[in-house]
C-alpha cells in the first residue's frame, strides 16, 4: 500500500499538481526554476512555457 502511494505521487496526477504549485510561486517571484526538485523541473519548466513565460523556465547561470 506505501509503496502504490508512493508511485501515485511520483508518477500520477500529484506531480502535475506539484508542478503548477511551483510554477505559480515562479510566477509570483517566490522561488526560481533552480528551487523546483530535479524530478519535477521539466514539467514545471513546460507548465511555464504553456503559459507563455519561457524566460521563466530558463535556469541561472
Amino acid at each position: 500500500m506505501f509503496q502504490f502511494i508512493i508511485y501515485r505521487i511520483l508518477f500520477g496526477k500529484d506531480v502535475m499538481e506539484m508542478a503548477v504549485v511551483y510554477a505559480t510561486l515562479i510566477i509570483k517571484g517566490k522561488k526560481t526554476i533552480g528551487d523546483v526538485p530535479e524530478r519535477i523541473r521539466e514539467q514545471v519548466k513546460q507548465v511555464l512555457i504553456d503559459l507563455d513565460l519561457p524566460e521563466l523556465a530558463e535556469d541561472a547561470q
